[in-house]
């Protein structure tokens, strides 16, 4: 899922009002929607990116209009480049820019994923939206990389069976993300990693549980996971947050953060 938040031109960022951009994988997962909930409960209007389910994302547009927050719904398919291309292209037409970009989107774990769809989908896609969001973000806009322990700290730590394609192909998205930190720089853009433990109630950790559920159970004696309503503030929160460029959020997880096998792991807090 990605959130990009752009500019109406009937509500410009300088009257301190921003519109935001949320697109989903297939449909809207639990991650993603709170997160859409959160940033227009704070006065961003969200546009909801489906690629199967409108249905899903027009009910929560609708949910996030009755709460009194402003949403709209696109339709696209971020893995293939076109379809990338004219949401961008559609987002920016209707509201003006991007103020935001919020690249949360997750595959591979389906049992009928293609072989190269976790890194099509966790890397490439994301880079590229960054990509061609980059030319509509002003000087002060932000990119969020949203990811899991699992990923972040595959590289000293081993991740759970079954997981190992989609943790190294998020972990390579984000390894690619910081690698234009240079031109990010440049534009004035800031760029924020938050990961997560699993998080409770999530697609991601009801598979796990099907395929290795020792695997969940060894996080959960760590302590309680996170919710989905605790990891998506943070996500929302890190669209605002006075952070250095690179600057990893932290969700849950901690004995990732003491135990001696992080050390050596990318130190942002």
């Amino acid at each position: 899922m990605e959130d990009a938040h752009g500019n109406d031109d009937r509500d410009r960022a300088d009257d301190g009002d921003r519109a935001a951009h949320r697109a989903d994988h297939r449909g809207v997962p639990r991650i993603g929607a709170e997160t859409a909930r959160v940033l227009a409960a704070r006065g961003d209007h969200v546009v909801i990116n489906y690629r199967e389910k409108r249905k899903r994302a027009e009910t929560l547009a609708d949910e996030i209009a009755a709460a009194g927050g402003s949403a709209s719904v696109a339709g696209a398919d971020i893995a293939d480049p076109e379809s990338a291309r004219t949401l961008v292209d559609a987002v920016v037409a209707e509201f003006g820019r991007l103020d935001v970009l919020v690249l949360n989107a997750s595959g591979g774990l389906e049992r009928d994923a293609a072989p190269g769809y976790a890194m099509l989908l966790n890397r490439d896609a994301q880079t590229r939206l960054s990509e061609l969001a980059l030319p509509h973000l002003p000087a002060g806009g932000r990119i969020v990389f949203v990811t899991s322990h699992q990923a972040h700290f595959s590289p000293t730590r081993v991740a759970p069976p079954g997981y190992e394609q989609i943790a190294a192909s998020k972990r390579a998205g984000e390894d690619a993300l910081r690698a234009m930190t240079g031109e990010f720089a440049a534009r004035g853009i800031g760029f924020t990693v938050v990961s997560g433990d699993m998080i409770d109630g999530t697609i991601i950790v009801k598979l796990l549980e099907r395929r290795d559920p020792d695997a969940v159970t060894e996080r959960r004696d760590q302590g309680d996971l996170p919710t989905v309503e605790e990891f998506a503030t943070a996500v929302a929160d890190a669209t605002t947050l006075d952070a250095p460029l690179g600057h990893t959020v932290y969700v849950g997880g901690y004995d990732y953060l003491t135990e001696p096998t992080a050390a050596s792991a990318p130190a942002h807090h």
